[in-house]
């Protein structure tokens, strides 16, 4: 008889953002008329950037020619865009990364849950709470776990808690860990790394022999230039840190996925006869074994990013979103809750105001404003009596949202 794995009857009833629509979806069949704005889920609203689609226009194009027609393409991604990456993104800032250590995939949330193929199963994982939702349920899918208990907390994890007392950093763990997902600009808080907190932190992994999981998908809404916008920014990272990118927030490319993981060959880990192993020979493996790569559209349409005219426009709907953020901050301080975040990154962290759960703000919300958010319990237990909302919208629906939500409070 075939069996199944056990460890996917460990994950909570339902993943967030699926029982969020589950709410929704019932509350707009009992009123069909409610007028709903969801800022909610942290999709994007605005067009693909112009360079963008022409780029990917002339790439179909090409695929209805046999001179230029492209079938497989690098499971790693075509040389033309990694360098296109190498150079701008990291190069220009002064990150020692070869266009070969970039991987080109179909989403950084899929690479934060398969980079667990290429670990094994004892090593210690510290995440922050609140935390991406991703990072915690793909090691209990992959059996990292023992079982959640009465906090929403799984054993075999070390939470991190990041609260307003702590300024929404991730502290320095007092005992030995493994491997340590980090984000910044962080999901859902909206909070930063300075220099000084991510050089902290590399200085730990080295210490330690641990691996830093540094998702940066939103650090092209970094405006502060203290603020570092790559890990690599800090020097020993190539030796402790893997780091993941996206196309989705800056360009637009949700609908379309592209995004990247840089795995640097000077990165090693320890097989069980002690020797050390390149991870990014296991990578490069896993990559070729078990992913065909990103289409060929789509990485011209990626490669469009970096040219001036992409550049100009990705800039324009980066500054439409934080534009959308500072609304939804000063409306909300106007109406004298406290709020965090959506300076440097897209979303907005709220306290919950008059003692509500996240849950319950969330229900209140939905059904007298008609208003989606995301309750902050969601992202893990240190999220409780927070509440996240997301700058991705029209301002249309920025502006009706923030107004319903101040004559109800």
């Amino acid at each position: 008889m075939a069996t199944i794995n056990n460890n996917y009857l460990k994950l909570k009833a339902g993943y967030l953002f699926p029982e969020i629509a589950r709410r929704v979806n019932s509350f707009a069949q009992a009123h069909p008329e409610a007028p709903i704005i969801r800022l909610g889920i942290g999709d994007v609203t605005e067009p693909l950037p112009s360079a963008c689609r022409q780029a990917m226009i002339q790439a179909v194009e090409d695929m209805g020619d046999r001179s230029t027609f492209k079938g497989y393409g690098p499971e790693q991604g075509y040389e033309w865009l990694r360098e296109k990456i190498a150079i701008h993104d990291f190069q220009s800032r002064g990150c020692d990364i070869d266009a070969s250590e970039i991987f080109i995939s179909d989403g950084s949330k899929c690479d934060t849950g398969n980079i667990l193929d290429i670990f094994g199963n004892d090593n210690t994982i510290a995440v922050t709470d609140p935390v991406y939702p991703v990072y915690v349920d793909t090691n209990v899918m992959a059996g990292h776990t023992g079982d959640i208990n009465d906090k929403g907390e799984y054993t075999g994890l070390v939470y991190l808690p990041i609260s307003a007392e702590n300024n929404f950093t991730a502290q320095i763990p007092s005992q030995k860990v493994d491997l340590i997902y980090l984000c910044f600009p962080n999901n859902p808080t909206g909070a930063t790394a300075t220099k000084e907190h991510l050089t902290a932190w590399v200085e730990y992994a080295k210490a330690n022999n641990s691996i830093i999981f540094f998702d940066a998908a939103y650090e092209a809404f970094i405006t502060d230039p203290d603020i570092p916008h790559s890990i690599y920014e800090i020097e020993g990272a190539r030796e402790c840190a893997i780091e993941f990118r996206s196309f989705s927030k800056n360009a637009g490319f949700t609908g379309t996925r592209c995004a990247l993981t840089v795995v640097p060959k000077t990165l090693t880990a320890k097989a069980s006869d002690g020797s050390d192993v390149e991870l990014w020979k296991l990578w490069n493996r896993r990559q070729s074994t078990k992913f065909n790569g990103v289409s060929y559209i789509v990485q011209r349409g990626a490669e469009a990013v970096y040219s001036e005219e992409g550049k100009s426009q990705t800039r324009a709907l980066i500054n439409f979103y934080m534009e959308n953020a500072q609304i939804i901050r000063q409306e909300l301080t106007n109406a004298n809750l406290k709020v965090y975040g959506g300076v440097n990154a897209p979303y907005v962290w709220v306290q919950t105001p008059n003692g509500l759960s996240s849950w319950d703000f969330f229900d209140k919300l939905l059904h007298t404003c008609n208003v989606v958010g995301t309750p902050g319990s969601g992202f893990g237990a240190a999220g409780e009596g927070y509440f996240r909302i997301s700058a991705f919208n029209s301002r249309e629906n920025v502006l009706e949202a923030m107004k319903r939500i101040i004559d109800k409070l």
